[in-house]
């Protein structure tokens, strides 16, 4: 349960709910609910009361500061008939925050950080003065942590994990996923529907789409981890022969621009980018991986043509007699982008996203993706709809399985 108005006027992101969920299945619980609500004492209590009805462990972010805004403290004094009281060891570790690492003199309502539930058990914070707070009644256990992203994530990991782990005894829970490229979703349902069918009870198939790819994630759950691996092994037995002729990946819902990485990195490959509209998102997908400069010789983004000219040295005659918008065009751009930075491998974009059609004959939607390896180049002409963020999300999905599915082959 994220506490905040931030959240529910869309000013801030919640992150915290997706990192708390995927650090509470590892160790076999499982999130039945999450919950953004006000910094409103009457909704927090409500919610909370709502929330214990439902679960054995109930997890809130935010609402711990020390401002007047932040009242999850006073609803937690509330829904557990206690009252603040001053911790004084926490106490001295704000007053050492501020002596050591804040500038500003603490005041008064910097103190208020060690006034405390009376019979709550503390799980500290090693960054922050918001202490967070373990509190257990009949219903359950309700803790509450900050809604600082960094702060939370060490205190959920060093305090609240440890405590989950040793007070309840928890299932094993498994979840395994599969993604697929070049399929949409009926089509790949369609293809799998009699396996889905012989799934055990144990096992549950979940249909994740998004543009292009497909991930089709398992979950399982059992008492037993022993009987739960080999559910799961014989269910991903069954499934890969009947995917074998896609594009997938199986190596816990990594995206395909890091299954490349590994790929080129184990065989000591190197790529290139040419981008036209899709303007740097490609190169965008391995930049923001650690170990890019490992493989990752550089991009061009050549939106004009004559850019496409002098920075790849795309004939000029190609693209007035094929627009920029043509496979001859991305051609050139895959080569040049091969030969300037000195890859082995290389991709090209180049298409017409819309809203106008410029100066190509092609119509909205009309994509040409270019792969070249150190044996071959070829082009792909797509047409992939008329929404321009889908148009480029689309594209570069698609030329990453392109790559993908060459490096299968080595």
């Amino acid at each position: 349960m994220t506490i905040g108005d931030e959240l529910l006027i869309g000013q801030v992101v919640d992150t915290n709910s997706a990192f708390i969920a995927q650090e509470l299945q590892k160790i076999g619980i499982e999130v039945v609910q999450i919950t953004s609500i006000s910094d409103q004492l009457p909704d927090i209590l409500s919610a909370l009361e709502a929330a214990q009805s439902r679960a054995a462990i109930v997890i809130t972010t935010g609402g711990l500061g020390p401002t007047k805004d932040d009242v999850t403290k006073e609803a937690f004094c509330r829904y557990f008939d206690t009252e603040l009281v001053e911790h004084q060891p926490w106490l001295e570790h704000v007053k050492h925050l501020f002596a050591k690492y804040i500038s500003t003199p603490i005041n008064a309502m910097n103190y208020t950080q060690a006034m405390l539930p009376a019979t709550a058990e503390l799980l500290a914070n090693p960054y922050g003065t918001a202490a967070g707070m373990w509190m257990e009644n009949t219903k359950g256990v309700v803790v509450a942590m900050p809604g600082v992203p960094f702060e939370m994530k060490s205190m959920l990991q060093d305090e609240l994990i440890p405590r989950l782990v040793s007070r309840f005894k928890r299932p094993f829970i498994s979840h395994k996923t599969i993604v697929t490229y070049g399929l949409g979703e009926s089509a790949v349902a369609e293809l799998i529907q009699d396996w889905e069918a012989s799934l055990p009870p144990e096992l549950k198939l979940a249909y994740l789409p998004n543009l292009g790819k497909v991930r089709l994630r398992i979950s399982g759950s059992h008492t037993d981890q022993l009987v739960l691996n080999d559910l799961m092994d014989r269910a991903l037995k069954g499934l890969y022969p009947l995917i074998e002729h896609l594009s997938f990946s199986a190596e816990h819902d990594r995206p395909v621009e890091a299954l490349i990485a590994d790929k080129l990195t184990q065989i000591n490959g190197s790529l290139a980018l040419a981008e036209s509209f899709t303007g740097g998102a490609l190169a965008a997908k391995f930049t923001q991986m650690p170990g890019a400069s490992k493989y990752f010789m550089g991009s061009a983004v050549v939106y004009a043509s004559s850019a496409k000219t002098s920075v790849l040295g795309v004939p000029p005659s190609d693209l007035d007699s094929y627009s920029s918008v043509s496979a001859q065009v991305a051609e050139a751009m895959v080569l040049g982008a091969q030969k300037t930075f000195g890859a082995q491998y290389a991709i090209a974009t180049t298409g017409n996203a819309g809203p106008s059609i410029a100066d190509s004959p092609e119509e909205v939607g009309v994509v040409y993706l270019a792969i070249a390896t150190p044996e071959r180049v070829w082009v792909e002409r797509h047409e992939m709809g008329n929404h321009r963020e889908r148009i480029v999300e689309k594209s570069i999905n698609k030329a990453l399985t392109l790559l993908y599915a060459e490096l299968l082959k080595l």
